[in-house]
């Protein structure tokens, strides 16, 4: 980010008459005066008198503001009480039940009748879900993980052959399969075929007899006992009718503990979105970090609908990676399946810590991507920029796209940068590094003294220039959380953007804050009235 010096164009007498105005009358410190003196003796000072000394300017600071009228939350914010919420205990691995069946017989409707909310993505025509996506839930007081998954079709190619083989890993890792059948077709060859596959598994099966939305649909019910599989249960997934007995048989199939799952380790682990413009490669980088193909990939653009989890070992830490739906052009110009992809996109971006935003060096930068770039600072995450086919540019086109994406990201260059290939994996291995200094930053927090003790001197050095014949004055600042960090100014006028901007930037030169968004708001207050 460049910004000019704030001082600049400010007559002379009017700079040196600001330069001479402390953060706050309550201090003396010299330090507030003159940084270049500060600095020399902070560089030999030791750390302990350091921190005394910035808490002495804070009390200073904090008295000087019993001078001014306060609101309650400003009171709150500088008493400092803020909830911090602790991490979920780790456990044993829940059971799984994998939701398996031919195209649009309605599992990712009855996924969401068992969730008790629109999760996946639900559209009137088949080959809507592609991946497996393993959604928390709970029944009669257990909790289990709930697998939807892409219709089963024999005999097909491309991409409906992925598809099916994500539905047959799903039944692999699973502890037990719910196998939905639609009660008004009855039994088909395809489900012939899948109750074939489902026995060589050796999984217990719970049948569902779905779209039984009254009595007279029951009769055609008792035509799926011809599958050999026992009782079908007959459900209405769109009305929510006889899921209660189902999810009972079910959760009698369910072993306690999985033979599959893996236990979450305790504090809960970092969660991490894949996001980007729909082909641009972020299912093909969680296969090749994976180490598998856990995604369904394909030349077609937007592929992936449902955000899909994983749980990652990578370098002895356990990631959450989310793949996420490509970000089309604007979410109300979506419609069908889209539409709904959209919105779960941005939920998942939400949920996650940091978001690695992928982008297609072999093409322009788009404004679809600075849009998802843009979806993720306004959301708060900690960020990563991955510059996917990397290996594919020319030796010499290099140093001139270097200079292009210096350019056109000038506003997000405290991100981090990687330059890597998906379908390769070639430099992939620096993207685990490039999260952590991201998720570091985002959960810096400054000390209130020394954030003080770094506005005085900044301050005294490049004061706010003087509009309508005054200057407004900062009068104390604090972090007021972090996550990402947000700094909260307490000043006697207001601040313009700009100068908002210079603070900003010097923050990042002096403390870092390398991959994570930063806020500033400034609260203007004025002297209380004798």
């Amino acid at each position: 980010m460049t910004e000019t010096d704030p001082t600049a164009g400010m007559p002379d007498d009017a700079a040196a008459t600001a330069a001479d105005t402390p953060l706050d009358p309550a201090t003396s410190d010299p330090a507030l005066s003159d940084p270049a003196h500060s600095d020399a003796d902070q560089s030999d000072a030791d750390p302990s008198d350091t921190a005394a000394a910035d808490a002495v300017r804070e009390e200073a600071l904090r008295a000087g503001l019993a001078e001014y009228d306060l609101e309650e939350d400003d009171l709150a914010l500088l008493e400092g009480e803020a909830a911090i919420e602790a991490g979920e205990p780790g456990g044993a691995p829940l059971p799984v039940l994998a939701v398996v069946g031919r195209p649009n017989v309605g599992k990712s409707t009855l996924v969401n009748r068992i969730l008790g909310r629109r999760q996946a993505v639900v559209e009137d025509k088949p080959g809507v879900t592609r991946d497996r996506v393993s959604y928390p839930a709970e029944w009669a007081g257990r909790n289990f993980t709930l697998v939807d998954t892409g219709g089963w079709e024999v005999d097909v190619l491309g991409i409906d052959a992925r598809v099916a083989e994500q539905a047959e890993v799903a039944i692999s890792l699973a502890d037990a399969v719910l196998f939905v059948v639609d009660a008004t077709v009855g039994p088909t060859a395809t489900d012939e075929r899948v109750v074939r596959l489902l026995r060589k598994s050796g999984k217990p099966v719970v049948l569902c007899a779905n779209k039984v939305d009254g009595p007279r649909v029951e009769a055609d019910a008792t035509e799926l006992w011809s599958l050999g599989l026992g009782q079908p249960h007959p459900v209405s997934a769109l009305h929510g009718r006889g899921t209660g007995d189902l999810l009972d048989a079910a959760m009698a199939a369910l072993p306690k503990v999985s033979q599959h799952g893996s236990a979450i380790p305790a504090g809960g682990p970092r969660r991490v979105a894949l996001v980007g413009r729909p082909n641009v490669g972020k299912s093909s980088l969680l296969n090749k970090i994976i180490g598998a193909e856990r995604v369904v990939v394909d030349d077609v653009a937007g592929t992936t609908r449902d955000p899909v989890d994983e749980l990652v070992q990578l370098k002895g830490k356990t990631w959450w990676f989310v793949d996420t739906a490509g970000i089309r052009r604007r979410v109300h110009q979506s419609q069908g399946a889209d539409f709904y992809a959209s919105l779960r996109t941005q939920a998942a971006i939400e949920k996650s810590e940091v978001a690695v935003v992928l982008l297609d060096a072999s093409t322009k930068l788009t404004e679809q991507d600075t849009r998802v770039i843009s979806q993720a600072i306004d959301a708060g995450r900690a960020i990563v920029l991955a510059f996917n086919k990397w290996d594919l540019m020319d030796e010499d086109r290099r140093p001139f796209l270097e200079r292009e994406i210096e350019q056109d990201l000038v506003q997000v260059q405290w991100a981090p940068r990687v330059n890597l290939s998906a379908k390769t994996g070639w430099h992939a291995e620096r993207l685990v590094p490039a999260i952590e200094r991201a998720l570091a930053s985002w959960e810096t927090r400054i000390p209130t003294g020394r954030l003080n003790a770094f506005l005085g001197e900044l301050v005294a050095a490049h004061p706010h220039p003087l509009r309508g014949g005054k200057q407004p004055r900062i009068l104390f600042a604090t972090q007021a959380s972090t996550s990402p960090p947000r700094f909260v100014i307490f000043a006697s006028g207001f601040l313009e953007a700009g100068y908002r901007r210079f603070i900003e930037r010097r923050l990042r030169e002096d403390f870092g804050f390398e991959g994570t968004p930063i806020e500033i708001s400034v609260r203007v207050r004025e002297k209380r009235k004798r």
